[in-house]
C-alpha cells in the first residue's frame, strides 16, 4: 500500500484523499492538507516509485489508480479526491473505474489526454547530480541551479540526503514517461461532482478539451485562478484552497 499521511480527525466532512504530481511527494501538500484537516480527515499520499512508497516497473494509470482504491478502501469510502498532474490523471482513472469509492473530485490542473510535452529534462539534470559531494539538502539545489533546470527547489525536496540518492524511481518513470503525459482508454463515466479547477495562466486544461472531459465527467464545472500557472496550489495556496473548500462544502 501507498505510504499516506493523516491529517486532522473524523468530522462531519467526508475523508479527502490528495494525489501529488510527478516527481512530487505527499509532503508537498502538507500545509493546503492542515488547513483542510478542519473539515475533517485529509489523507496526502506518496504516488508509486515516489518519495516513501513502494518501487514498481509499472507506472501506468490504471496502475496508480488501483493503488488509490486501496488507501480509499482503508481510509474510510466514499471520499472525495483532489488530484494534481499526474496525479489527477490517477484520480480521473479512479472515478471513472471505481465509481463507489469518490463522492466528489478535483482535478488541478491537468485534463484526460495526451500532452505533447515530456518530463524527461528534470530527469536527466537529476541523473547529473554528482552526490558524491552532497552533504546537505543544499549542495543538491547548488548543482540544479547551475544545470538551469525549472523548479530545482521542487525537486530537491525529493533527495535523501543521508543515502545520496533520490527519492524517485527515475529509471521507471523514464521508461514510462509515455504513460505518464498519456491518459488511458477507458471505458464509463463519473456521474459525480467534479472540479476542473486550473491555473489562469496555465495551458494544460484549455476550452478545446471540455468535448473530451464531458463524456467522462458529465456534471464537470471548470474554474481558473487568475495568476497562477501548472503549480497553482503552491503560487496560490489561498486562492486554491478557498476553490476547493467551497466546491467541497456546497451541498
Amino acid at each position: 500500500m501507498l505510504n499516506y499521511t493523516t491529517y486532522g480527525a473524523t468530522g462531519a466532512a467526508r475523508p479527502l484523499l490528495i494525489a501529488h504530481g510527478l516527481f512530487g511527494s505527499g509532503r508537498n501538500w502538507g500545509v493546503i492538507a492542515k488547513r483542510l484537516s478542519d473539515r475533517g480527515e485529509v489523507n496526502t499520499v506518496d504516488m508509486r516509485n515516489h518519495a516513501h512508497s513502494f518501487w514498481d516497473d509499472s507506472h501506468s494509470y490504471e496502475a496508480l489508480a488501483a493503488d488509490l482504491a486501496q488507501v480509499v478502501e482503508k481510509t474510510g469510502a466514499p471520499a472525495d479526491v483532489l488530484g494534481h498532474s499526474m496525479g489527477g490523471k490517477a484520480a480521473m482513472v479512479l472515478a471513472v473505474m471505481r465509481p463507489e469509492l469518490v463522492n466528489k473530485l478535483v482535478v488541478a490542473d491537468i485534463a484526460p489526454v495526451t500532452y505533447a510535452h515530456t518530463q524527461m529534462g528534470p530527469i536527466e539534470a537529476m541523473r547529473q547530480v554528482d552526490f558524491a559531494s552532497v552533504e546537505r539538502r543544499s549542495d543538491v539545489l547548488e548543482q540544479m541551479t547551475q544545470l538551469e533546470v525549472g523548479l530545482p527547489e521542487f525537486l530537491a525536496q525529493s533527495v535523501d540526503v543521508a543515502e545520496k540518492k533520490w527519492r524517485l524511481n527515475l529509471d521507471v518513470l523514464t521508461a514510462e514517461m509515455g504513460k505518464i503525459i498519456g491518459f488511458p482508454d477507458i471505458a464509463g463515466s463519473f456521474d459525480g461532482d467534479t472540479l476542473f479547477l486550473s491555473g489562469g495562466a496555465s495551458d494544460y486544461v484549455t476550452r478545446d478539451h471540455r468535448a473530451i472531459i464531458k463524456p467522462l465527467f458529465p456534471n464537470a464545472k471548470f474554474a481558473k485562478i487568475p495568476g497562477a500557472g501548472h503549480w497553482l496550489h503552491a503560487q496560490k495556496p489561498r486562492e486554491f484552497e478557498a476553490n476547493v473548500r467551497a466546491f467541497l462544502d456546497r451541498a
